[in-house]
């Protein structure tokens, strides 16, 4: 955290702030003065021991509008002594890296004086997230000022008051200095390098600077193939047969790349701290309901709720509406083709510009409706994963990474497949990738950065012609920053963004052998994208908090599977070129037997390749081997010193 976090004006608070803290309107005082309390007392009486400071509007019509906004900061000592509890890994003396201790943190490097600066700004951040979310309820039966909001002997207090909507938000506050750095040497700065990643890592925490160095790193690995292809489309466009070779090269770049990718993810996550460090346990969700039962891990009586009557939604609910969409999705794709022959029909009797840009009208519309049922269908699952009543915020990720990528896929593939494998007409394939492939960019391009652009500047207008009534040209006061973010749209998470890379990956590794062009129009949207999200990050969505991560969790299960997936796809696209089925005249069932063979050698080959290239470097996995040692000598010495005081204690009878 850099000293000009706390250069505020005089008026301001005596803290550095980090987290903005909103309660709702109609909030009661003595629930507002218990929570206080809760946050600001010593952490042996059950306190977070953090500082708060409410925030208060210059006027008294803004203080109608938001009465209940604090401010959440903290000592240095404090924080240091949480980033023991979160276990913080930061690098030793030795160069190697090690959860950090108080009692050891002379021996951290870069650790000087009393410790300020020696943590980031995301990292102080997290902290205070952690103290807040870890605030548990003590002997209260219920929330004070509301009898019937029901507080449970050691669960979150702050989960629980955002289940029932006292709490209607907690988030980091921006650094205004900090962000117009990283602005600049972002995204404000136009240039082909790399990212700036520590500065990414420093400010939003790892879990994003991850995401930004896998499109990062993704793109690059695009580049031999839009190099290859660009070749292959200019001169064989017409010539079917010449792919087979472009087909070849496409499965084992797509292995090659997901393995060097997760052998760079863990060279980044152990320079970050992350490889070794342990998830802190799963606390239930906010909003999750159920009887009282007992936690088999902790011991803890908290809510639960019936596996058998989670099955019984599951099954009868949610799969039968995952079917439905499904269905709906592959009655669209009919309707498609059917439009599909209609243009095609209205060309061949008048063929001129008019009617040839007719054909690409029913491809548009259907990549329109592609996305807009990919997003009903995102709202929808997520409604029936939160109702499916699961406990934890990670198995609702987990669930929607699983069944939301399967729709997905279907819904943009689906048409794919049916054109190479079943109507076998490569140029409508070739002209179907295209125009669904720039179509969905164009909208993503347009849905995810300038229409949440544009909402938010006029919001930030309006705001800024009343403050310039009252200051003039004067820098906006923290109050008014304050009010700024707290009506900015929120951050979900990096989902959509691995998502959207998900899909694009299936473009390129299932079909791009029949239009070679699809690798350079992914690293043309992948270029724009990193300036749009960087973009969203700085000024579109509030400041999320940092997200520990040392790998891109199961994405890569995902991208992996697609992976198999396309050696299946180009395999059997190989069998259908006239240049293979000109050595099998009239055997249809040995061509085929010959294809699955090869299918089959292509998957060992690329599972052998996987198990080949480590996941982990060689002189990492030496690092961690050594650390584990050590603390296992440790704990030796420990229990031996403890065994030699006891003894000395309590000495043998002759």
């Amino acid at each position: 955290m850099q000293n000009n976090l706390s250069d505020y004006d005089n008026g301001g608070p005596l803290f550095a702030p980090l987290v903005v803290l909103e309660l709702a309107q109609n909030t009661e005082a003595e629930t507002i003065t218990w929570l206080l309390n809760r946050i600001t007392d010593k952490q042996q009486n059950g306190g977070a021991e953090l500082l708060v400071e409410q925030v208060l509007g210059g006027g008294q019509e803004e203080q109608k509008g938001k009465p209940n906004i604090f401010l959440v900061g903290s000592t240095w000592p404090r924080l240091l002594a949480g980033a023991e509890e979160v276990g913080l890994f930061k690098e030793f003396n030795d160069g190697t890296m090690r959860g950090f201790t108080f009692s050891n943190r002379e021996s951290f490097k870069d650790f000087q004086g009393d410790g300020d600066g020696f943590l980031n700004i995301a990292e102080c951040q997290y902290i205070i997230k952690y103290e807040l979310d870890t605030l548990r309820a003590k002997s209260e039966a219920h929330v004070p000022g509301y009898p019937k909001v029901k507080l449970y002997p050691g669960k979150s207090v702050i989960r629980r008051l955002q289940s029932k909507g006292i709490l209607v938000q907690y988030f980091p506050l921006h650094d205004k200095e900090e962000l117009k750095r990283l602005s600049f040497s972002w995204y404000r700065n136009i240039k082909l390098s790399a990212q700036p990643l520590d500065n990414i890592r420093h400010y939003f925490g790892e879990g994003l600077a991850l995401y930004f160095r896998f499109l990062e790193f993704f793109t690059f690995a695009l580049v031999p193939m839009a190099l290859i292809g660009i070749p292959y489309y200019l001169f064989a466009w017409e010539d079917y047969d010449r792919y087979v070779l472009f087909a070849v090269f496409n499965l084992m770049w797509s292995t090659v790349f997901l393995e060097l990718w997760k052998r760079h993810s863990a060279q980044l996550a152990y320079g970050w701290g992350t490889l070794s460090r342990k998830k802190a346990f799963e606390e239930p969700r906010p909003g999750f309901h159920g009887v009282l039962g007992l936690n088999p891990v902790t011991g803890r009586e908290e809510p639960v709720y019936p596996s058998t009557k989670r099955q019984l939604r599951i099954y009868l609910v949610s799969v039968p509406f995952v079917l439905l969409c499904l269905y709906l999705s592959l009655y669209v794709m009919m309707i498609y083709f059917d439009m599909e022959s209609w243009a095609l029909s209205i060309y061949y009797e008048d063929p001129n510009f008019w009617t040839g840009v007719l054909l690409f009208i029913p491809s548009i519309i259907y990549a329109v409706v592609i996305e807009f049922m990919n997003l009903l269908y995102r709202y929808a699952a997520e409604i029936l994963t939160n109702w499916g009543e699961c406990a934890e915020i990670i198995s609702i990720s987990y669930q929607s990474t699983n069944h939301v990528p399967s729709f997905n896929f279907v819904n943009c593939f689906a048409s794919l497949f049916y054109i190479a494998f079943v109507m076998q007409d490569m140029m409508l394939l070739r002209h179907s990738l295209a125009t669904l492939l720039i179509t969905s960019q164009i909208l993503n391009q347009v849905m995810e950065a300038f229409l949440p652009y544009w909402l938010q500047r006029r919001r930030n207008k309006k705001v800024h012609k009343k403050v310039r009534r009252i200051l003039g040209d004067k820098e906006l006061p923290l109050v008014v920053q304050v009010q700024l973010e707290s009506d900015m749209n929120t951050y979900l998470g990096t989902f959509d963004d691995y998502l959207e890379q998900f899909l694009l990956f299936g473009y390129v590794s299932l079909f791009s052998c029949v239009y070679p062009l699809a690798a350079l129009l992914v690293i043309l949207n992948n270029m724009t994208e990193v300036y749009s999200d960087a973009f969203k990050m700085c000024h579109v969505y509030k400041r999320p908090f940092s997200e520990p991560a040392s790998d891109i969790g199961v994405w890569q299960l995902a991208f992996e599977t697609m992976s198999a997936i396309a050696v299946v796809t180009n395999c059997a696209l190989i069998g259908l070129s006239p240049q293979v089925k000109a050595y099998f005249p009239e055997a249809d069932t040995q061509l085929i037997l010959t294809v699955v063979a090869i299918e089959h050698v292509l998957l060992a080959f690329k599972f052998i390749l996987a198990f080949i290239i480590p996941d982990v470097p060689k002189h990492i996995q030496i690092k961690l081997a050594k650390l584990e040692f050590e603390s296992l000598e440790a704990l030796k010495k420990k229990v031996s010193t403890f065994y030699a005081c006891t003894n000395s204690v309590y000495p043998a009878n002759g």
